[in-house]
């Protein structure tokens, strides 16, 4: 019951505060890892929402309200207000009111409140997906509308519990390296293990869909390969672009018994469909015209995949959810470093790929050495003068791009270069006249959306190996680059205020360095602009992982 001494404290408005100088904390966080969505986590006070999503991603993974409010009731200060006990009784009590499941028919929708059920199937939205009812509690639904019909139940507040099962897909042996070919020691990490087996589940507690988020740096790729391994199936792995294909490949090979002939990569370079095949998602997405089908769709479809494994499921592109939709009787992981998106699909992430089935706070990984240290520095400057009444007078869009290409950003990343000689450094933004500018000055090698495949891997290798020092990258290198050895990031502009790109570059820097060192993020931003404004609110999610910014000013004459 509640106490005083312990560290929550539950609001009416379904948001909760927990104390981090708490000898119950980290009892008290896992309770709420399982239910609650955290929303910030500085210094102090992390505070957490209780969503209709969070509460049904629960449900999912078998919680019942009970289990809820007795763990809200257990480690809370005050008493629960009534009014959360209700909402969450109420909504995760619609959760499995609905069922979908295989029988003769084939693919059935099931209620055992038939009433419920004869309403819902009048719905708008729902009337057309609906082939025939065979009785008051069960409908019948057609199998390549599973996705769909999911989408559509969410969309009105009745989550169906997907029961139907997965087809098992082709077999294929799969066995993992006790020594790398790179010849290091190779084993999976206690929290990589149950990452996988959370995923793949058991007779208790089926699994088979589902997403696992953790930082990037903590090897989410190899939480991928460990299920390939469990599973013994062919296997379609989505990427976002050629280079993280090329990542993928490198560390299947390095880390297992595949050959290079079993592993297919179709992109716009390639086509191939092999047991192990690295698509990536423009490749999945494109079409001639906009009203076009997607090319390449039947062909990646129509292979007997045992699993899906969509990486970086945060920049999913939403056409990408139809496809999904189509492989609902397929096993389908997804990975990423925050379930954030900016574009507000995450309950199609919920539906179509499955609920989160396993997170770790980023701070834990780094205390147990698992990620690099971080700090992250914000370098404040002023525009030059003849720059700043001028910018006054600028239409918004222009006095941003004349904010985040502030000339004096150039002298300030000259000095942290020089600060950080010998380091390995990234320097990473959003303009290329302004990246073309700092590779001229700095004679450092520029990699944009533009650079062939071919070169970016050299590039890539060449800074991997420290033959390059300095590398300059555009929007590309915001995700899936494999670049253990950068200890310093210097971003100089970004995309507005998107947070989930600000934990991608700070990822970059986040890999365990060999010699224990720091890394180190820096961040320049223009003073008295729509830039400080948006680097305000993309700090929010590394703040929102405990991470602190130290602020500091720049003035030239």
């Amino acid at each position: 019951m509640y106490n005083p001494a312990n560290p929550l404290i539950i609001q009416s408005n379904n948001t909760i505060l927990l104390e981090v100088n708490n000898q119950l904390f980290v009892d008290a966080r896992n309770a709420l890892s399982t239910f609650a969505h955290l929303d910030k986590s500085p210094e102090y006070i992390h505070s957490y929402s209780i969503t209709p999503l969070s509460l049904w991603n629960a449900a999912s993974l078998g919680l019942k309200a009970s289990d809820v409010i007795e763990r809200l009731r257990a480690y809370s200060k005050y008493p629960v207000p009534q009014n959360v006990e209700d909402d969450i009784k109420e909504l995760m009590g619609r959760f499995g009111k609905l069922i979908l499941q295989t029988d003769l028919n084939g693919l059935v929708l099931k209620s055992l409140e038939k009433e419920l059920l004869n309403h819902l199937i009048l719905h708008p939205l729902v009337k057309p997906l609906i082939v025939r009812k065979i009785e008051d509690g069960t409908v019948v639904v057609r199998a390549e509308q599973r996705g769909l019909i999911k989408q559509v139940l969410i969309s009105i507040g009745y989550p169906a519990h997907d029961l139907a099962g997965y087809v098992d897909g082709a077999p294929f042996s799969i066995g993992l390296r006790s020594t790398s070919l790179s010849g290091s020691p190779f084993y999976i990490r206690e929290y990589q293990r149950l990452a996988a087996e959370n995923f793949i589940g058991n007779p208790q507690a089926p699994g088979g869909s589902g997403v696992v988020v953790l930082p990037c740096g903590a090897g989410k790729t190899i939480v991928g390969i460990y299920s390939m391994t469990l599973l013994q199936r062919k296997t379609l792995i989505l990427v976002t672009n050629v280079t993280a294909a090329h990542q993928w490949k490198r560390e299947i090979l390095d880390k297992t018994d595949l050959r290079d002939e079993d592993i297919g990569e179709f992109s716009g370079e390639v086509k191939e469909i092999r047991p192990i095949t690295l698509a990536t998602y423009q490749i999945l997405t494109y079409r001639k015209k906009k009203d076009d089908p997607f090319l390449h769709y039947a062909t990646i479809n129509t292979e007997n995949w045992g699993l899906i494994i969509y990486d970086e499921v945060h920049l999913l592109p939403a056409p990408i959810f139809k496809f999904t939709a189509e492989l609902q009787a397929r096993r389908r992981l997804g990975l990423t470093a925050t379930l954030i998106r900016e574009d507000g699909h995450e309950t199609d992430v919920f539906t179509l790929i499955g609920p989160k089935k396993f997170d770790v706070p980023w701070k834990d990984l780094e205390r147990q050495g698992w990620i690099a240290t971080a700090r992250c520095v914000e370098i404040r400057v002023d525009l030059p003068q003849a720059d700043k009444f001028h910018y006054l007078s600028l239409t918004p869009k222009k006095q941003i791009r004349l904010a985040y290409e502030n000339p004096f950003k150039l002298s300030v990343a000259n000095e942290l270069l020089e600060k950080h000689k010998g380091d390995q450094v990234l320097i990473i933004g959003q303009y290329l006249t302004q990246l073309e500018a700092f590779s001229q000055k700095f004679g450092a090698p520029l990699i944009t959306g533009a650079t062939p495949n071919k070169r970016r891997d050299e590039l890539y290798a060449d800074f991997r190996t420290g033959v390059i020092k300095t590398l300059i990258l555009s929007k590309v290198g915001n995700f899936a680059v494999d670049l253990p050895d950068a200890t310093v990031a210097i971003q100089i502009s970004g995309s507005f205020g998107s947070r989930q790109e600000e934990a991608q570059r700070l990822g970059r820097v986040l890999r365990p360095k060999k010699s224990g060192e720091q890394a180190i993020f820096y961040s320049i931003v223009t003073r008295e602009s729509k830039e400080l404004d948006f680097a305000m609110k993309r700090q929010l999610f590394l703040t929102e992982q405990g991470y602190a910014y130290d602020i500091q000013y720049r003035e030239f004459e």
